[in-house]
């Protein structure tokens, strides 16, 4: 494997509205807003990451939108995706949520807007449904305005997609929730493939916890990539959209160099790992 930046990360997939989104995106979640944010996203641009993911929760797409402004790549191939803040589950705080974060983006229409999480992160777990509805139907009323490219979810279990899809006409078109190998989601993720929903998996490192387990050290030397790079590419195996996130400009590098495959025998070794790291 070379050290060049990985093909994977022009090719796309095809949303179910046609629109294509690179299948590699680099996540920004908990990256200060200011020098921080700024200095990761152009390293991921320049190690030719075209997906670039943030939100209003994590306080940062001021510095997103300026990296991608400076970085001299072209805005139409650059994919953004941003959230709306997952307390919000009303119409009008939807509408104002969503002009504050295309100000501070500052990048026009936005590729990927989801929905952060089916509750308040405060009060996981708690009934918002018909918030979530009344969100969503602003959602599709930017979609059809043209102010945003494709519309989602994110942290929504099979119940949650239930209830969105039975009374609104658009059908997400992804759903971005954690998944990394021994945490695949498999209700949900099977939900979404049936209903041509993209997974996209956040966490595909399991925040670091992935790194030092001596099975996926044992194969990742098999391959000769680093057990990052084995777990980044093991979603993919699966048509799952990986966000790897780091502020470490080696890092950065070392998880765009994804072109090798897994042999379909560790594929299935490694999905016996599920439900047991985490």
């Amino acid at each position: 494997m070379s050290d060049s930046p990985s093909s994977v990360l022009t090719d796309t997939f095809t949303l179910a509205n046609g629109v294509r989104i690179p299948k590699v995106g680099f996540g920004t979640w908990q990256i200060p807003d200011g020098s921080e944010a700024y200095d990761s996203v152009r390293t991921a641009l320049d190690a030719g990451y075209r997906h670039l993911d943030t939100a209003a929760a994590y306080g940062n797409e001021s510095s997103v939108g300026r990296a991608v402004r400076d970085s001299g790549v072209d805005r139409g191939d650059v994919f953004i995706t941003t959230k709306l803040k997952a307390e919000i589950k009303d119409a009008d705080g939807a509408r104002s949520a969503f002009e504050q974060s295309t100000r501070d983006l500052d990048l026009g229409v936005i590729d990927l807007y989801l929905i952060h999480a089916p509750w308040p992160w405060q009060d996981m777990g708690s009934d918002h449904r018909q918030g979530n509805i009344a969100v969503w139907r602003v959602f599709e009323e930017l979609l059809a305005a043209e102010r945003v490219r494709s519309i989602g979810v994110s942290n929504f279990e099979v119940a949650d997609l239930e209830s969105l899809t039975g009374a609104t006409e658009v059908v997400p078109h992804a759903n971005q929730i954690r998944w990394f190998i021994g945490n695949t989601q498999p209700e949900t993720t099977a939900f979404c493939s049936g209903r041509g929903i993209l997974v996209e998996g956040y966490s595909p490192l399991a925040t670091g916890k992935l790194l030092d387990d001596d099975r996926l050290t044992s194969l990742a030397e098999k391959y000769g990539v680093t057990p990052a790079q084995l777990s980044i590419r093991y979603l993919l195996e699966h048509d799952v959209l990986p966000l790897p996130k780091s502020v470490t400009p080696e890092r950065i590098r070392s998880n765009a160099q994804l072109d090798f495959d897994l042999d379909p025998d560790d594929v299935a070794a490694l999905d016996g790992l599920s439900n047991s790291v985490d």
